[in-house]
């Protein structure tokens, strides 16, 4: 029996995605993936639906656990720990190509993050104003 482990990441949310040969249920956090709400159920079938064209039934059963971040950000981390443990299970080049020229998120990482307060200001990137008077 195949057991997959991966992991994704999105800002500070961090998501692990444990792929066994099954039925095709897929919980997020231990609940369904199908009682989320609409537009993050769309992000997680994604990789779903693409994977169903190319490789035909799924048979495989995914528990994914993600933490840390807001609920947007782990629903990222847990999509790209999904495609990424989707293509280590079939190891279908065609497959991969497929996920890159749909969205490149779907297996590589969005590194950017949250950017540093500077010291003496009040935000990131917002200078103190000064007249010249």
């Amino acid at each position: 029996m195949k057991k997959i482990i991966t992991s994704g990441k999105r800002k500070t949310a961090i998501a692990r995605a444990v792929l066994i040969e099954g039925s095709g249920k897929i919980s997020i956090n231990n609940k369904d993936y199908k009682t989320l709400q609409m537009f993050d159920l769309l992000k997680i079938e994604e990789p779903l639906k693409l994977a169903e064209n190319i490789l035909g039934k799924i048979n495989f059963d995914v528990a994914i656990n993600a933490k840390g971040g807001g609920e947007k950000g782990q629903i990222e981390a847990a999509r790209l720990a999904l495609a990424r443990a989707i293509i280590e299970f079939s190891k279908s080049k065609e497959l991969t190509d497929s996920f890159l020229a749909y969205d490149r998120n779907l297996l590589i990482a969005d590194v950017r993050r949250k950017e540093m307060y500077k010291p003496g200001d009040s935000k990131a990137r917002k200078k103190r104003q000064s007249s010249k008077r």
